[in-house]
């Protein structure tokens, strides 16, 4: 068990009262970029009462859901700060989700209000999502604020507002919605009335699996770990420039706005990610730190042709989780930062470790960090329920703060999730000596090959070595002889070339017989949730074969 309370000096506020601060301390500094428009601190905060007097003029009161579908855009964040200082709940929507999943969401989540966008209708056109998510909507006219929505699939939901210059069939339109600010509301008593421990924002996990599920996160664990971001492994100040790629609707979006909300840093996204734009972002904006993440993006910059040509020189830390072949790849790519890579999930605030940048390389290739301070953890046998020791497998439990407080209107599901106080993580892992996380991959990914254990994160690292290789997958399929094979699906790095045999053939030898893919698939694209594979899709794609 590793518990961290040397340093344990607790300091939290709700997010709202945490954007005041810190736009009192800093307030031309700036607080959000992007291409064509940005943010101070101090503008930031006046958006963000606009945004709580217009909700207010909706019936928006303390508690209420509002759901959030748009991509990262500067309203984005002003509505997520602006349902903080009224005390509602800000429901960041997947903006890919497809009309089921949308309309599952919506009467789940007990939505009373959505704010969406035709602003990048050329990518998305979210006002005919939601139309086929919700036929009724068909027959609704266009709405004025006082007139309430009433929609069988949706009881809760009272009001649907377009953001740009479009005005669909039961929309409020972004000038209606704008002149609600106009009336006096008691935003600041409100504000004073929130609890840190009161929900800020919901998000659904990826539903890999199954339908998602929406984890309700407090305004303490949104500012304890962004603080404990900042203070214990980032070491920002205010004239750092923070890029962050990944949608709004994700923690690797959310989390980073909370470590810049505690710095006064600003934040630097775009409205979908390109490779090409953000490298020209990056330098211009001078960034210093760097939160790509995911493998998938990463690849996409350094293998770029703008990628030798812009000055990137100022990138101090890199964040990235991904096989450790590739993480060497991107240290070598950028020499000058200190990678890091962290553990986390949705369900504690979106991460509870990071690696220090005092650690050595080795030791950041090896594991993740120790946990926050506040925040413990151990790892348990996923049968017996016993205590593991240092450096054995198991799954990860986790108590503390940064804790979600369940799945929302799911009691089976956290009836399986909690144990005595500990949230268990489904994830396979195991602590060093430091206290530090090692990840071995999800225990429902491992593999029953013959009667003996496989990690597919195990296959998928080797694979990874490969020089051919850019990315793969490993899943598991019934064998009439070995109960379960696996099987890899394999990404092609541009320009390279290999055979199903040229993998197999480079897996022989160097793995165990039974860990080594019975056939490989190749692929050009992913079946995405937000910055997951799908597997069960990986799966689905052999069964239609």
């Amino acid at each position: 068990m590793y518990d961290d309370l040397s340093r344990l000096r607790i300091e939290a506020s709700t997010v709202g009262d945490k954007l005041l601060a810190t736009a009192d301390r800093w307030p031309e500094r700036p607080c959000l970029i992007f291409p064509e428009s940005r943010h101070s601190w101090s503008s930031m905060v006046n958006a963000a009462y606009t945004r709580a007097r217009s909700l207010h003029a909706l019936g928006v009161r303390p508690g209420d859901h509002v759901g959030v579908l748009m991509p990262n855009c500067i309203e984005y964040m002003e509505l997520v700060f602006g349902c903080s200082l009224l005390g509602a709940v800000s429901v960041l929507m997947n903006a890919r989700y497809k009309p089921p999943e949308l309309a599952y969401v919506v009467e789940n989540a007990d939505l009373k209000v959505i704010i969406t966008t035709d602003l990048i209708s050329e990518y998305a056109n979210f006002g005919q999502l939601l139309h086929d998510a919700f036929p009724e909507l068909g027959q609704a006219r266009s709405q004025a604020c006082s007139t309430d929505l009433n929609l069988k699939a949706a009881p809760h939901l009272k009001h649907l507002v377009m953001l740009g210059n479009s005005t669909p069939q039961g929309f409020i339109s972004e000038q209606a919605f704008t002149r609600g600010s106009e009336v006096p509301a008691p935003i600041d008593a409100l504000r004073a009335g929130v609890r840190i421990s009161d929900p800020a924002i919901m998000m659904y996990t990826s539903g890999t699996t199954a339908n998602p599920k929406g984890c309700l996160l407090s305004h303490e664990i949104l500012v304890r770990n962004g603080i404990n971001m900042n203070r214990q492994r980032y070491f920002m100040t205010e004239t750092d420039v923070f890029w962050a790629p990944l949608p709004m609707f994700h923690m690797a979006a959310i989390l980073p706005a909370m470590a810049c909300l505690d710095a006064g840093a600003a934040m630097a996204s775009s409205t979908h990610f390109d490779a090409g734009a953000s490298l020209r972002l990056m330098e211009e904006e001078k960034v210093t730190i760097a939160f790509p993440s995911f493998p998938t993006i990463t690849n996409e910059l350094i293998t770029h042709p703008d990628f030798k040509t812009r000055d990137l020189s100022r990138i101090r830390r890199l964040n990235n989780v991904a096989p450790v072949d590739m993480l060497k790849r991107f240290q070598d790519a950028f020499p000058q930062a200190v990678q890091t890579g962290a553990y986390g999930m949705t369900e504690v605030g979106g991460v509870i470790s990071f690696n220090h940048p005092s650690e050595t390389l080795e030791q950041r290739l090896d594991a993740c960090g120790t946990p926050f301070p506040g925040v413990t953890v151990r790892v348990v046998h996923p049968e017996t329920l016993e205590e593991l020791p240092v450096d054995e497998r198991g799954e990860l439990w986790i108590k503390g703060y940064a804790v979600f407080g369940g799945y929302y209107k799911s009691p089976e599901k956290n009836a399986e999730s909690f144990y005595d106080g500990w949230f268990r993580t489904g994830d396979l892992c195991s602590l060093d000596n430091r206290g530090a996380i090692r990840f071995h991959g999800r225990i429902k990914d491992m593999l029953k090959v013959g009667g003996e254990n496989v990690a597919a994160l195990e296959i998928e690292s080797f694979l990874a070595r490969h020089p051919a290789v850019k990315m793969a997958q490993v899943i598991g399929v019934p064998d009439p002889r070995l109960q379960e094979v696996a099987v890899a699906f394999v990404e092609l790095l541009p320009g390279e070339t290999a055979s199903a045999e040229d993998i197999i053939g480079f897996c022989k030898g160097q793995l165990a017989s039974f860990k080594v893919p019975r056939a490989v698939y190749f692929v050009t694209e992913w079946p995405m949730s937000s910055t997951k594979v799908q597997k069960f899709r990986l799966r689905e794609m052999i069964k239609s074969a």
